[in-house]
């Protein structure tokens, strides 16, 4: 029998390429075409007075120089926003060259196309734009306040309002032995990817035709952006995705400005055009995330149950909003993570500020939920004195499915299908060995060392649709030939999607190959994000493989005589049941299903001792059917699959330089069933050590004139990975109800609840509150000696957790 691929830990298959340095990332393609530079606006509110180019035109070897009266039709329009969604009150999205205003530091202005990058950016750097300055809103403290408003017109810098309720929170709160209020802060950072973004746009003049390489999370997407703002038919675009060296969400927004311009340049020279993204553009232009400002109020009785929870914030959107307010909104619909809360309202606010849009960043929101959720719970434990898992367990939920009574991101009522919140406990207090931490921590004061143990629990929307699809055809040599839409960035979808397809066609892997991000051979998807690709396309790939099998076996039954009931297929053998002396290989029935007149290979010949004689009464195709061994098929969930998992830190803080210490990290996910253990280890693994990058290091630091002060990795902080612990992990294997194939996500489940992990273990250590990530050396130096004079930050009777103690000039409070 062939050898069950699923749950196998199958090394890699696409890493010796790419290890190897045969990997092709967009900057390795098309060298020698014309390449663009853009105009950026150095500051961060201003009105454009006028843009003087002459000096870029006189140097040699420019091709053209576009500002956005260039633009042609749709292209000169706003760039779309992506995602709508009933709580956005004020859209405001920007343009692929800023007519005569911008928002940010970054925005793009001028478009050079020149012979090469070298001349393209001398010329920049000759053009001159007359600004008449504007005072900039940094911070959501300022943009609530509305003393300055962003986008001219509005009466504030709201973008988005959005209030849900369950149960009856004011109620629960009036009858609650005990009630806390917290305020909370999660600060500005951003993904770094060793890639930045880039694209090439070739415009071929014959059959007038654009084919882009991007790379992009989404090449179905962009490229259905392009023909529109192109106004093109979408068959004449085709968008190809090549190694793309890391995302994280910040190529997930698309059309980006660059992307729709140098189409617009390709198009109108005739030619290929080229632009790759440096790091400082990274910075200044590519989307942020993760900054929100937080207020909690919570009910709870002497068991530490929670009976009401009131959840306001306020989350720093940036100048646009082309992506919605996923972030937000994953937030909002979050903060309850596995507790059972009867009684929750949350009410958000999205605002604008004179910053880089913000867009999804691995966690996209749900870091912000859990961090609010578990700081509470653990503020919950201090005041009644109880140890912190046992306030967890009290609150568990423990029968599934669970209705969480809020909508999520894909509109569908959230719902936890699947779990076992106490199992994953035990699990991660055996693992990190809770029971025992008092004797280390003694140990440790004995030393003059101070040591803290925090936890982290949370869930995970993940598999969220609309739908994902995939197309696999088998050649007469055998070799299977597989795609899907989605695009691959460090997720190893040659890898699992080989495994998923090798199962459920029976046939050895090595004759799998996957291709993505291609729309000539699949142009339908959604794009790789919110760990959603195993669940979507991995059900896509397994519902296209039960179809080909099936076509397989009825081929196969008519040459062999057998019903297809009575066969199988192992090792790419179709066989009778019991009998394989009656058996062909699955490469003959390829041959026999395309009825050509012509034997190309050993496969051919081989089928013609199988190939029954031609019934004149019968077509060689019937109605209905279609030559070739190949099918199409699309997975579409009615709702997301909800995983989840708890972590727990070992941290040490030292007495006198306040550094902060990982001396051990601790993982229980769980994902239901693992198609490759290995690579559901590296996601968690990969995305702790993302996790403590932003508990730790990352802080996009904007002065008051909406400056980025680090806009360079001498300034902007990442850990190596001497900073990164160890990663100890444990797993559960729950099945989701939602697919086939019983899976949920992984590929963000290590980011989510670093940060307050971390925070819970410092504040463990040190012994008073931590309220806002990320915290340094210093940050935590400065809190000591609040707390050594006597302040408790962030948590006391009555602040900004109820209504009335809001200050009056917030937007949305009447």
């Amino acid at each position: 029998m062939t050898t069950r691929m699923f749950g196998q830990k199958i090394k890699r298959r696409e890493d010796p390429r790419l290890v190897t340095g045969n990997g092709r990332y967009l900057d390795d393609l098309a060298n020698g075409s014309v390449a663009a530079a853009f105009v950026r606006s150095p500051h961060a509110h201003a009105d454009i007075v006028d843009i003087d180019v002459t000096g870029a035109i006189d140097v040699e070897g420019v091709i053209a120089v576009w500002t956005h009266e260039d633009l042609p039709g749709q292209a000169a329009d706003r760039l779309p926003m992506l995602i709508p969604h009933p709580s956005i009150v004020a859209p405001h999205t920007g343009y692929a060259l800023a007519p005569d205003h911008v928002n940010f530091v970054g925005e793009p202005i001028v478009m050079v196309i020149a012979r090469d990058r070298y001349i393209a950016e001398d010329a920049a750097g000759r053009i001159e734009v007359d600004y008449e300055f504007l005072d900039p809103i940094v911070g959501v403290e300022q943009s609530r306040e509305g003393q300055r408003i962003v986008h001219a017109g509005m009466d504030d810098n709201v973008a988005a309002h959005y209030v849900q309720e369950v149960g009856d929170v004011a109620s629960g709160l009036d009858r609650a032995p005990h009630t806390l209020d917290l305020d909370l802060e999660f600060e500005r950072s951003a993904c770094m990817p060793m890639e930045g973004k880039g694209v090439i746009a070739a415009w071929n003049r014959e059959d007038e035709s654009l084919q882009v390489h991007s790379s992009t999370q989404t090449s179905t997407g962009l490229r259905a952006a392009l023909a529109a703002r192109l106004e093109i038919p979408l068959t004449r675009v085709e968008v190809i995705t090549p190694d793309v060296g890391g995302a994280f969400g910040v190529k997930i927004n698309h059309p980006w400005p660059e992307e729709l311009a140098v189409a617009c340049a390709a198009r109108a020279l005739g030619t290929t055009v080229k632009w790759t993204e440096d790091r400082r553009e990274h910075f200044i232009s590519s989307a942020h995330e993760r900054a929100q400002t937080q207020s909690v109020k919570v009910g709870f009785d002497d068991d530490g149950r929670i009976l009401s929870l009131d959840v306001k914030f306020w989350h720093d959107n940036g100048a646009y909003i082309p992506y919605g307010v996923i972030v937000p909104l994953n937030t909002s619909t979050h903060v309850m993570g596995p507790y059972n809360i009867a009684n929750y309202r949350v009410e958000y606010w999205s605002l604008y500020t004179n910053t880089v849009m913000v867009t999804p960043y691995r966690g996209a929101g749900r870091a912000h939920a859990v961090f609010m959720m578990e700081r509470t719970v653990d503020a919950i434990a201090d005041e009644l004195g109880m140890d912190r898992t046992q306030v967890r367990l009290n609150n568990f939920v423990r029968e599934f499915p669970h209705p969480m009574g809020v909508t999520m991101q894909d509109g569908a009522e959230g719902c936890l299908d699947s779990g076992d919140f106490v199992t994953s406990l035990d699990k991660l207090k055996a693992l990190v060995g809770w029971d025992e931490f008092e004797a280390f921590r003694d140990q440790a004061r004995a030393e003059g060392r101070k040591v803290g143990l925090g936890i982290g629990c949370y869930v995970e929307s993940t598999g969220a649709g609309p739908y994902e699809g995939g197309h696999i055809e088998v050649e007469s040599s055998g070799r299977v030939n597989v795609w899907t839409g989605l695009t691959t960035h460090g997720q190893a979808h040659a890898t699992v999607f080989a495994q998923i397809v090798a199962d459920a066609l029976g046939v050895p892997i090595d004759t799998v190959h996957v291709a993505t991000g291609d729309t000539r051979k699949l142009p339908y998807s959604v794009g790789t994000w919110g760990s959603r690709g195993a669940v979507m396309a991995g059900n896509a790939l397994h519902l296209t493989a039960q179809k080909v099998k099936a076509k397989a076996l009825t081929i196969a039954g008519e040459s062999l005589e057998a019903d297809p009931e009575d066969l199988e297929i192992v090792d790419g053998i179709i066989s009778v049941k019991g009998d394989p002396s009656a058996a062909m290989p699955l490469a003959a029935v390829s041959v026999l299903s395309n009825p050509l007149r012509y034997a190309f290979d050993e496969s051919a010949k081989a089928a013609t001792q199988f190939a029954k004689e031609s019934n004149a009464e019968e077509p060689s195709v019937k109605p209905g059917e279609q030559p070739g061994l190949e099918e199409q098929e699309f997975f579409s969930p009615l709702r997301s699959t909800v995983a989840n998992g708890m972590h727990a830190a070992i941290v040490e803080t030292d007495p006198e330089t306040a550094d902060i210490t990982i001396l051990r990290y601790c993982v229980v996910h769980d994902c239901g069933p693992m198609i490759n253990p290995m690579v559901v280890e590296g996601q968690v693994h990969g995305g702790v050590a993302q996790g403590v990058g932003g508990a730790l290091y990352e802080r996009m630091a904007y002065d008051e004139d909406g400056q980025l002060l680090n806009a360079s990795f001498m300034d902007f902080l990442m850990p190596f990975a001497s900073e990164i612990p160890y990663v100890e992990t444990d797993h559960l294997e729950t099945p989701s109800p939602l697919n086939p194939l019983g899976i949920k996500g992984a590929g963000e489940a290590g980011t989510i609840p670093t940060a307050t992990t971390i925070a819970s273990a410092i504040e463990d250590a040190e012994g008073f509150p931590i309220r806002a990530m990320p915290l340094d050396p210093s940050t935590l130096w400065e809190l000591r000696n609040k707390h050594a004079a006597g302040e408790v930050p962030g948590l006391k009777a009555g602040g900004l957790g109820s209504a009335d103690s809001a200050p009056p000039s917030t937007p949305g409070h009447k």
